[in-house]
């Protein structure tokens, strides 16, 4: 009786906390894991075998500021034909800072209005900025009603209980100095 007691508060206590807060730390990391998965790399145009047709972005670093979430990352690509053995056409390495505001959608945390700065300008570079503008709107996502669900219902050894997380959703998302702040609303199951 005294383990069932324990058990309810324990569960109550989790079922009362409203606020996910990830820190970008966290965000880096799952970044790294599930978007940037090619050797550090997200291919944002070819793979790493085309020679003289491809885009990626690498060393992400996240902040947020103004309610805006910022990834600086390191971009590299080539807009080339294979002439002969060699690359002939566009090319630059440059970093840039893509900002967006981030909102729940079937359960993954996106971005809407994403902006890219860079320091340099040029045709090459404002081309990038417009082909990354459409890409990453559609590309990063994080997945986070999975990965809620995953821990959840993690089961613990020797217990007679199972938990089945029965509702997610996240209501508001705001950026605060050193994470992103999901406002969820759940019901997890206890049989």
């Amino acid at each position: 009786m005294k383990r069932i007691a324990v058990a309810l508060f324990l569960l109550s206590s989790i079922a009362s906390a409203t606020e996910i807060h990830l820190s970008f730390g966290v965000l880096e990391r799952l970044l790294a894991q599930q978007v940037f998965t090619d050797d550090g790399r997200k291919y944002v145009r070819g793979s790493k075998t085309a020679r003289c047709n491809f885009a990626y972005l690498e060393h992400p670093k996240i902040w947020g500021k103004d309610g805006r979430l910022s990834i600086k990352a390191r971009f590299t690509g080539k807009s080339a034909f294979d002439v002969m053995g060699r690359c002939v056409g566009a090319g630059d390495a440059f970093d840039l800072t893509v900002t967006g505001v981030p909102y729940y959608s079937n359960g993954n945390v996106s971005f809407k209005d994403i902006a890219i700065e860079t320091d340099r300008d040029g045709f090459y570079i404002r081309r990038v900025r417009a082909a990354l503008r459409d890409t990453l709107s559609k590309e990063f996502k994080y997945n986070i009603a999975s990965d809620a669900k995953r821990l959840m219902e993690q089961q613990d050894p020797g217990q007679p209980y199972q938990r089945k997380l029965a509702k997610f959703d996240v209501s508001q998302i705001q950026v605060s100095g050193d994470a992103l702040v999901l406002f969820v609303d759940f019901v997890l199951a206890v049989q």
